[in-house]
């Protein structure tokens, strides 16, 4: 599946209703030249009143139904479309990181189509799967710390580089 139309959506709406969320998980590590793979698209999310109203006019727009599979015990809303088995999951909190503020301060706008959408810091996605500590985060955490480590080293030679 191609991302690319789907990500420009997002962010479009995104844009268009102020939705507080930054991208996490495979999908933001992907982006940022991680060779994963994910089934859906993870965001963390900022949970007041008003954001979770522009979340409800979001998955409207989208034709997405909402979902709180995992209420109480994961305050997590996932979206999904069948047509197209589409899936966002929109957290109120992840493992490792203290708050969606301290986040979205690290977070690097990413543009899709013409489109800003925030994506996580490769240094926080490997943080919350370190601490979220499942089996399938742990797996994939030497690739991550690998794609990051070069991606410092680049930036390094870059910025010694006359």
């Amino acid at each position: 599946m191609d991302a690319g139309p789907y990500l420009q959506q997002i962010a479009k709406l995104f844009n268009e209703l102020k939705l507080d969320a930054v991208m996490i998980g495979n999908a933001a590590a992907s982006i940022q030249g991680a060779p994963v793979t994910t089934v859906d698209i993870d965001f963390l999310f900022r949970k007041t009143p008003s954001n979770i109203l522009k979340l409800k006019r979001f998955a409207k727009a989208m034709g997405l139904v909402i979902y709180n599979p995992f209420y109480p015990a994961a305050q997590m809303f996932r979206l999904s479309r069948d047509s197209d088995h589409l899936q966002l999951d929109f957290c109120i909190r992840i493992d490792g990181i203290r708050s969606y503020e301290s986040l979205r301060s690290r977070a690097t706008a990413v543009t899709f189509g013409d489109q800003p959408l925030l994506i996580a810091s490769m240094a926080d996605i490997i943080k919350s799967k370190r601490a979220a500590g499942r089996p399938q985060d742990l797996a994939i955490l030497v690739t991550l710390e690998d794609t990051y480590a070069k991606a410092k080293a680049t930036e390094k030679n870059k910025t010694s580089q006359p």
